[in-house]
């Protein structure tokens, strides 16, 4: 029975006050703390529970904003600089508008991209025939294949 009580002392806090305590004080010392522990513990899991919706709340409302990427074309003279704004598990995309661009016979003269949270914002200039009329063509090309026809 003893060792039973060491081990019950072992595993509450600390106090220098409790060697002159009766053995059912302990107990009732003990039953306090665990009932404490158990209620702390509920608060930490209802918090966690709480933090895990929000985080999930913002993974779906970024995921929803870059559901179908974004682009933007723009031609100054012979320049063609197409910005292109998709989520992260759309890689396929950039190579695409690079094929497109040089199917329209466009040069590709400089292609860079930044990650931004959940997106990734792609740059491409290129050079273009100026007569022509490539920023209309390649921006319905592109539309087709973001829209998947």
């Amino acid at each position: 029975m003893k060792d039973l009580f060491s081990k019950l002392n072992s595993v509450l806090p600390p106090q220098s006050s409790r060697e002159g305590i009766s053995r059912p004080d302990q107990i009732g010392e003990a039953i306090d703390y665990i009932k404490n522990l158990q209620i702390k513990l509920e608060k930490m899991k209802e918090k966690k529970g709480n933090l895990t919706d929000i985080v999930r709340s913002r993974n779906a409302t970024m995921n929803m904003e870059f559901k179908s990427p974004q682009f933007k074309i723009q031609q100054i003279g012979s320049v063609l600089e197409v910005v292109l704004v998709t989520g992260l598990d759309c890689p396929f995309i950039f190579n695409e508008t690079i094929r497109i661009l040089q199917e329209e016979g466009s040069d590709i003269v400089n292609a860079s991209y930044t990650v931004l949270q959940n997106a990734v914002l792609h740059k491409i200039h290129s050079q273009v025939d100026e007569s022509g009329n490539a920023a209309s063509r390649i921006s319905e090309k592109l539309k087709n294949c973001v829209n998947g026809r």
